[in-house]
């Protein structure tokens, strides 16, 4: 932590190598924020930069009494809503899900168990693809970034009850999706089939 906010003061004095070492150490919450909200890598790369970017043009801007952490990740999770409402606006897809086939780790002791991780990780990116942004920034930054309540908050301008309550309508949201596709799954079969097969 220490090391940090040397970091900090270096890079906010003009430091180019002491960004670097802030950007290496965030760059995995970073992409992995931005990863989850956008869907998909190249975006997901693309705003990552741009977030590395708008950071360190605006680290004079940056409050020391907040945790660094959230201040970033909320210039990430306000990058990517901006995207999201960009691409609303702009395009619309005929086909919702994206067909991503990932060749399994051959080390991987049940290989079963891989495809099956998979395939819901895959199925739970479609989930938040269908809420809200900002309800989606909210689930990211709680479930992935393990970010308080308080923190979500100041990263998103919301207030506290706010963040609870986004976060309490996207998981009934989330469940009902998740429910629904897991029923969906149980029943399809093809029509001419028995209801005992």
């Amino acid at each position: 932590m220490d090391d940090e906010k040397t970091w900090i003061n270096q890079a906010q004095n003009g430091s180019d190598e002491a960004f670097t070492r802030l950007v290496e150490a965030y760059q995995t919450p970073v992409y992995n924020l931005c990863y989850r909200m956008l869907g998909e890598p190249e975006a997901a790369e693309d705003a990552a930069q741009e977030t590395f970017f708008k950071s360190y043009r605006n680290l004079g801007k940056y409050d020391p009494t907040r945790s660094f952490a959230t201040w970033l990740l909320s210039i990430a999770a306000h990058h990517c809503i901006d995207r999201l409402r960009r691409r609303r606006y702009s395009s619309f897809s005929i086909d919702d899900e994206e067909n991503t086939y990932e060749i399994p780790d051959t080390n991987t002791p049940d290989p079963e168990n891989e495809i099956t991780r998979r395939e819901q990780q895959a199925q739970m990116q479609t989930m938040l693809k269908k809420l809200d942004a900002t309800d989606r920034a909210a689930v990211v930054l709680r479930y992935w970034n393990d970010c308080s309540e308080l923190e979500i908050a100041q990263a998103l301008s919301l207030t506290v009850p706010a963040v609870k309550s986004r976060l309490h309508r996207a998981r009934l949201a989330l469940a009902k999706l998740w429910e629904e596709n897991s029923i969906k799954a149980n029943v399809e079969r093809r029509p001419h089939e028995s209801p005992a097969f």
